[in-house]
C-alpha cells in the first residue's frame, strides 16, 4: 500500500507533464498562444519543477519526508484548480509553474521514501522497477487521459482531474507511510534561486530564437543572463557548507554518467510526445480521444522494458540495458525523421514509437537504481532529487531546443509553401491570411512537418549521446552485481 500511494503520487506529477499536450491545440485556439510560444504551457511547469526539485529533496531530508510529500501534494492540488479555471495565458502559465513546484516538493520525497522504506536487494529493485515504470509510461497515460477528458469535457478538465486523485493521496499517506528520520541541515535558497533563473533564461533564449532569430537583441541578452547566472550558481554551490547540489555526487563516474543519459533522453522523450501530438492530431487529422489512444502502446511497451531490466539487472548489471535502451531509443526517432504528409499511424509512427519505448523502459529503471545506489540515507533525498532534476530540466532544455529546431524548418518550408498557396489562393483566402499569417490545408501541413522532422533529428541525436555515454562511461564491477542480488559488495555502484 505505500508503494501505490507514493507510486500514485508519481504518476500524478509525471503525467501532468503530457496530459496538457493533447490539449494543446485547445488551449492554443481558447487562450490564444502561438505555436512557438505554446511550449510554455509544458515548459513554465518542468522548469520550476526541474529547477526546484534539488530543494525538495533537502526539504524532506530536514523537514521529514512524509509531511514534506503531503505539502506538496496540496500544492499541487490547489495549482491544478488555479489552472483549470484560468481565463488568459499569463493566468494558465502562472498555475503551471506553480504546479511544477508542488511537483518538486512532492516527487523527490516519494522516490527517497522508496530508498527507506524498502531494503536493497530484490525488494527495493521491484519498487523501484514499478516506481520506473510509472515514471516513464505516465507520459502515455497522460495522453490517453488528456485525450478522454478533451474529447469528453473540455481543455480544463486536465487540470481538474488532479483535485480528487491528490487528496485522495493525502488522506491515504499518513495511514500507510511513516515518517522518516530528519536530518539537521539548512536550506540553500540562493543555489535553488539561480539555478531556477538560469535555466529559464537559456529557455527563453532558445525560444526567442525560434521566434525572432539568432541575432535577435532579446535572445543573446537571455544566453549571455543565463550564462552569468548559472556561473554564479556553480559558485554559490562550491562555497555552500551545505549545497542544494552535493557537487561531490558528481565525482562518481557512474552517477555522473547516469544524470548525463537523463538530461539526453528526457530532452528526446518530451520533444516526442510534444510534437507527434500536434502531428497526429493537425496533419493526421485525429480526435483528442484517438491522439490518446494513438499513445497508448507507449505505456504498454515501456513496462515490457522495465519488466525486462528489473528481472535481468541482477545477472547482466545495468550498464547493457543503458547501452541497448539508448539505441533503441535512437533508432526509433530517427525513424520517425522519415514522416511527411502522406504518412499514416500504422505505417509511419506506431513502429517507431513502439521501438523507442521499449528502449525508454530499460533505461529508466537502470537509471533510478544507479542513481540511488550506495547513497548515504542523510543524503537520499538530495540524490533523487538530482535524478529529477536533470530529467525535468533535461525535458525544458531540450524541448526549446527542439523548438527552436522546428521554427526554423517550418519556417524554410512556409517560404516555400507560400508563393505556392499565393498563387491558388481565392480573395477571400488572401484576406485571412494577411489577417493571420496562417495557411490552410494542404500547406500548414507540409510546414508543420518539416519543422517536426527536423525536431526528431536533434532528438536522435540526444539519445545517440546517451548511448555513447553509457558505453564510455559507465562501468560495473562484479561487487556491484552482487548488491543487486541482495549481497553485501563493497564500493558505490
Amino acid at each position: 500500500m505505500a508503494l501505490l500511494v507514493i507510486a500514485s503520487c508519481q504518476l500524478m506529477v509525471v503525467l501532468d507533464i503530457t496530459i496538457v499536450n493533447i490539449a494543446l491545440p485547445h488551449i492554443q485556439s481558447s487562450l490564444e498562444f502561438s505555436t512557438t510560444s505554446l511550449s510554455w504551457v509544458v515548459n513554465a511547469y518542468t522548469l520550476t519543477f526541474g529547477g526546484l526539485l534539488l530543494l525538495g529533496g533537502r526539504a524532506g531530508d530536514i523537514l521529514g519526508r512524509r509531511r514534506v510529500f503531503i505539502f506538496g501534494v496540496l500544492l499541487f492540488v490547489l495549482a491544478s484548480l488555479l489552472g483549470g479555471f484560468a481565463q488568459n495565458a499569463g493566468q494558465l502559465l502562472g498555475a503551471r509553474a506553480l504546479q511544477g513546484v508542488g511537483g518538486a516538493i512532492a516527487s523527490p520525497t516519494s522516490l527517497a521514501l522508496i530508498s527507506t522504506t524498502f531494503r536493497e536487494g530484490p525488494e527495493r529493485n521491484r519498487a523501484f522497477g514499478v516506481f520506473a515504470a510509472v515514471s516513464a509510461g505516465g507520459g502515455a497515460i497522460g495522453l490517453l487521459a488528456g485525450g478522454m477528458l478533451v474529447e469528453w469535457l473540455n481543455w480544463r478538465w486536465v487540470l481538474f482531474v488532479n483535485v480528487p486523485i491528490g487528496l485522495l493521496i493525502v488522506l491515504a499517506t499518513p495511514r500507510y507511510i511513516r515518517e522518516s528520520e530528519r536530518h539537521p541541515g539548512r536550506f540553500d535558497i540562493t543555489g535553488a534561486l539561480t539555478s531556477t533563473a538560469g535555466m529559464v533564461l537559456l529557455v527563453y533564449g532558445f525560444i526567442r530564437a525560434a521566434q525572432d532569430g539568432w541575432r535577435d537583441p532579446l535572445t543573446l541578452a537571455s544566453f549571455a543572463g543565463a550564462v552569468i547566472v548559472l556561473a554564479a550558481f556553480i559558485l554559490v554551490e562550491r562555497r555552500s557548507k551545505q549545497p542544494i547540489t552535493p557537487l561531490h555526487m558528481f565525482a562518481d563516474r557512474n552517477r555522473a554518467g547516469t544524470y548525463g543519459i537523463m538530461l539526453c533522453l528526457a530532452a528526446a522523450i518530451f520533444g516526442m510526445f510534444f510534437f507527434l501530438t500536434l502531428f497526429v492530431q493537425n496533419v493526421l487529422g485525429f480526435s483528442p480521444l484517438a491522439a490518446g489512444l494513438a499513445f497508448l502502446p507507449v505505456s504498454a511497451v515501456i513496462a515490457v522494458g522495465a519488466g525486462l531490466a528489473s528481472r535481468f539487472l541482477p545477472l547482466y548489471g545495468p550498464k547493457p540495458f543503458m547501452v541497448v535502451g539508448a539505441i533503441l531509443a535512437a533508432a526509433g526517432l530517427a525513424w520517425l525523421t522519415l514522416t511527411d504528409v502522406h504518412s499514416t499511424y500504422a505505417g509511419s509512427v506506431l513502429g517507431p514509437m513502439l521501438v523507442f519505448s521499449l528502449g525508454m523502459g530499460m533505461e529508466f529503471v537502470s537509471l533510478t537504481l544507479m542513481a540511488l545506489s550506495n547513497v548515504p540515507t542523510p543524503e537520499t533525498g538530495a540524490a533523487s532529487g538530482l535524478l529529477n532534476a536533470t530529467q525535468q530540466v533535461g525535458g525544458s532544455l531540450g524541448l526549446s531546443i527542439l523548438v527552436t529546431m522546428y521554427g526554423t524548418a517550418s519556417t524554410n518550408e512556409a517560404d516555400k509553401q507560400i508563393p505556392a498557396f499565393l498563387e491558388q489562393a481565392t480573395p477571400a483566402e488572401r484576406i485571412r491570411f494577411e489577417r493571420t499569417g496562417q495557411v490552410p490545408k494542404p500547406w500548414s501541413d507540409e510546414i508543420l512537418t518539416a519543422g517536426v522532422s527536423a525536431a526528431f533529428i536533434m532528438a536522435a541525436i540526444f539519445t545517440a549521446v546517451a548511448a555513447l555515454i553509457a558505453l564510455l562511461v559507465i562501468q560495473v564491477r562484479p561487487s556491484d552485481l552482487e548488491r543487486l542480488k541482495g549481497g553485501a559488495g563493497p564500493g558505490p555502484m
